[in-house]
């Protein structure tokens, strides 16, 4: 039975550890920090560009909370998973108008 119980602990130890990975690859990863914002060509592909990305941890599609702009050319999503209500916030970059 202990050995069982210790299993069970290990498992959870695990999957706490893996939740951690998830969450700093997520914020390394394009999008995840205000630091590796998104670069897109314009406001109104943002949406367009939340919808299409996953949940790292299950996988399900966001729910957008609030879409603000802390600075002129970037942009900055408050989204909620629909399937874990895991929340996060998706960064975006606009790209300078001379480089169009």
């Amino acid at each position: 039975m202990r050995s069982q119980r210790l299993s069970a602990e290990h498992r959870a130890e695990l999957a706490r550890r893996l939740e951690t990975a998830r969450e700093r690859l997520w914020a390394a990863s394009p999008g995840g920090s205000a630091a590796t914002a998104m670069r897109v060509s314009s406001a109104a592909v943002i949406e367009a560009r939340m919808a299409a990305m996953g949940c790292p941890h299950c996988g399900g599609s966001y729910r957008l909370l609030e879409h603000t702009r802390p600075l002129p050319q970037l942009r900055k999503l408050d989204v909620e998973c629909r399937r874990c209500s895991s929340a996060r916030a998706l960064w975006f970059a606009l790209a300078d108008r001379e480089s169009n």
